[in-house]
């Protein structure tokens, strides 16, 4: 059951929103508190978020620009305001839709329901190995409170030994997986990349993630 966070603060709109969610097969819940609003949503980890662009203490356009900066979770925003630059605004910014109030629900539902089909057709934004989370919209690799950055090569190398964990991956199938990246890979390339990897892993305590078969290539177990 897909997660819909409604982050508005018309009390009456919000709780007919999550009535109407939830009848017709959604989680919905609500943010209660507008204090780090950022934070709690991250937190959340929904499928979905509705937006309001009016909510108290930030411009919801410029909450979306944050969002989209640490996250691909689909965002609708709602308003009732007739401003193109809102809507300029916000699509720039990276919302997925832009719905005016009043609005049919029905036409809400459809807009809801086309975006999450158009998710689950889509890769995963993530990879995961134990409690480590590689991101691959912004490359950053999430352990608890801990994270690390890497670079679109270093994302590039680790992402492909994950998808291929318990299976030994070749040098030369890394280097076919990095064609046409910005930075000329070669041999020496990789293993310096390899080495870079290894030392931000090892930042968030995990070691010998990445095992060298000697004249085979790597492995994640």
């Amino acid at each position: 059951m897909a997660r819909i966070l409604i982050v508005e603060d018309d009390l009456s709109l919000r709780k007919e929103l999550q009535i109407f969610l939830c009848n017709n097969g959604y989680e919905a819940e609500f943010l209660e508190s507008f204090e780090e609003p950022l934070k709690w949503i991250l937190a959340a980890e929904p499928d979905l978020i509705l937006l309001d662009i009016g909510i108290p203490g930030i411009h919801g356009t410029y909450l979306c620009r944050s969002l989209r900066e640490k996250s691909t979770i689909p965002i609708i925003m709602l308003t009732s305001s007739q401003s193109e630059t809102d809507e300029l605004l916000s699509l720039s910014y990276g919302a997925d839709d832009y719905i005016t109030k009043p609005f049919n629900p029905q036409i809400l539902l459809l807009r809801i329901e086309r975006i999450l089909n158009r998710m689950k057709g889509s890769n995963s934004n993530y990879l995961s190995y134990h409690n480590l989370k590689l991101n691959l919209y912004n490359y950053i690799i999430e352990c608890e409170d801990n994270s690390v950055e890497l670079s679109k090569n270093e994302m590039k190398i680790f992402s492909c030994l994950l998808k291929h964990q318990g299976t030994i991956v070749t040098r030369e199938e890394i280097m076919d997986e990095l064609w046409g990246s910005e930075e000329f890979i070669d041999d020496n390339t990789l293993t310096v990349n390899i080495t870079r990897i290894r030392r931000k892993l090892k930042e968030l305590g995990y070691e010998d993630v990445i095992q060298t078969r000697r004249g085979q290539g790597y492995i994640i177990l």
